[in-house]
């Protein structure tokens, strides 16, 4: 039957039930107990005979003369139900028997039994109906099959595939466990604004907006840090966010446009420190909701316990591309990208062509969790020059199964360098960088206003999840993943 021929008869059933004085949709429930609960306590409440009232959606429907079972589900669990007709008398029999579908929301009062086999049982002495569904759930075997279209309509997948429920609740999980380990360490969550007149903290191309109030162009925030570190210039020496952020770029397996990031700051620390805690942190969080430091993803073993690897850039790029950046001259770099077919992100610099060796040859060999450090200056213009060596920032970025889990380093608080910095992306943008950095005035004035030694750490919650939950897409871990619209 097509799908308009079924809405079309639970229409009909939905008049019946209105013209029998029946709300199809009352607006409270009697509910007592969820499903888990009830099976928790299920031998205490067999032999009181206690009467519940449980609540949920009808999963399946079975007819066996004056008997009706049901599955019925609700957010904690499923447990059979039973509808005897010489129990709840046979108009309402009747009624069930011919209105109530599959997929209509109920809630049953009775009391718990096992049956011959075994089962767990409530049989009900009444019903309510309290929503009357008018579309059908997907087949158990045939249905919601298609990748694409379990994303686009996420409440079938979380009703049909009890898995789905399973990766949002350990995303949770993860959130907690991260804000427990900073709380405890006296660090502040605070928030920071989504809209912005000047994007900025990360190099990527916005989402942009008109305020019409002020008749003025916004942004929806590519990075939150920004605004964490004026929370540091004004004295707030620990803090951190869970900051959903949006850049308008590619859509891919580890990539959405609307994204969730934990970023933190820490006055007078370093990115040594910064590596110290990230572990701390991701250590504490895997043990805490797993049990172990150790996990599998896409049946990878890997362990998260301390100390990780960790590696400069120059050190990764001499071990898995064979090239040493310090002796090698910019026509030696310029031909190794040629040779092996290599384009850097916008126009040639030094720093850019590092960046592209080390993306293509490196970045995948991180499997076991890694700490890259030491990145060029040209490509980190908010991150501070290491002191004996200007060519490179303090900065550092995790990896695990050759995915980045987060952008960290010891953040430039010189107003006259990030000034200069700013300026060269400035120029970048107008030849074209989409992605460049803008000029934040009223950042570079807070930073003359004094802004002490910090170190800025992030960790994606998403790709987090992902590892966690072994997932292969972003889209698996976000529960309304951005989807291109079907054209009717």
């Amino acid at each position: 039957m097509a799908l308009d021929e079924i809405r079309k008869v639970k229409l009909e059933k939905l008049k019946k039930l209105q013209k029998m004085g029946i709300d199809p949709y009352p607006a409270d429930s009697n509910r007592t107990h969820s499903i888990s609960e009830a099976l928790k306590e299920f031998d205490s409440f067999e032999s009181s005979k206690e009467e519940l009232v449980l609540a949920g959606r009808i999963m399946a429907k079975r007819e066996q003369g004056g008997l009706i079972f049901i599955d019925l589900k609700d957010g904690s669990g499923k447990m059979q139900g039973l509808i005897k007709e010489d129990v709840v008398s046979s108009e309402p029999f009747n009624t069930f028997k011919e209105l109530i579908d599959i997929g209509d929301i109920i809630e049953v009062s009775g009391s718990l039994f096992k049956t011959k086999k075994g089962e767990r049982t409530l049989e009900a002495k009444t019903y309510r109906l309290l929503t009357k569904a008018l579309l059908p759930l997907p087949e158990k075997w045939h249905g919601l099959q298609d990748v694409e279209e379990r994303y686009r309509k996420r409440y079938l997948d979380l009703i049909m595939n009890p898995e789905v429920k399973n990766v949002f609740v350990t995303r949770s999980a993860i959130v907690e466990a991260v804000r427990e380990f900073l709380l405890k360490r006296e660090y502040l969550e605070v928030q920071t604004p989504i809209l912005q007149p000047i994007y900025g903290g990360g190099s990527a191309r916005p989402f942009a907006s008109k305020l019409n109030a002020l008749d003025m162009t916004i942004y929806m925030r590519v990075a939150n840090e920004l605004y964490l570190k004026r929370l540091v210039v004004g004295g707030m020496e620990r803090v951190f966010e869970f900051s959903v952020d949006f850049r308008n770029e590619g859509i891919d397996r580890s990539h959405n446009p609307e994204f969730t990031l934990f970023e933190a700051m820490t006055a007078y620390k370093d990115y040594i420190f910064g590596m110290d805690i990230i572990e701390e942190i991701m250590e504490y969080v895997i043990k805490k909701v797993t049990g172990d430091t150790k996990i599998t993803y896409e049946g990878v073993g890997l362990d998260f316990k301390r100390p990780w690897k960790r590696t400069s850039m120059r050190e990764a790029i001499k071990e898995y591309a064979g090239i040493d950046i310090e002796s090698s001259s910019d026509d030696d770099l310029k031909a190794f990208l040629k040779k092996h077919n290599l384009e850097v992100a916008g126009e040639y610099t030094r720093g850019n062509a590092i960046m592209a060796i080390s993306e293509e040859f490196c970045e995948d060999k991180f499997i076991q969790p890694t700490f890259l450090y030491d990145y060029p200056t040209e490509t980190s213009p908010l991150a501070k020059r290491k002191k004996n060596d200007p060519k490179y920032v303090e900065r550092f970025e995790q990896y695990v199964c050759g995915m980045e889990v987060g952008n960290n380093y010891s953040e430039l608080n010189d107003p006259h360098l990030l000034s200069d910095n700013w300026r060269q992306q400035e120029e970048a943008l107008k030849k074209g960088d989409e992605e460049a950095q803008r000029m934040d005035e009223d950042f570079i004035n807070a930073l003359e206003v004094g802004m002490p030694p910090t170190c800025g750490i992030s960790i994606s919650i998403d790709r987090l999840t992902m590892l966690m939950t072994d997932q292969h897409s972003i889209r698996d871990v976000i529960p309304f993943p951005f989807m291109k619209p079907v054209k009717k």
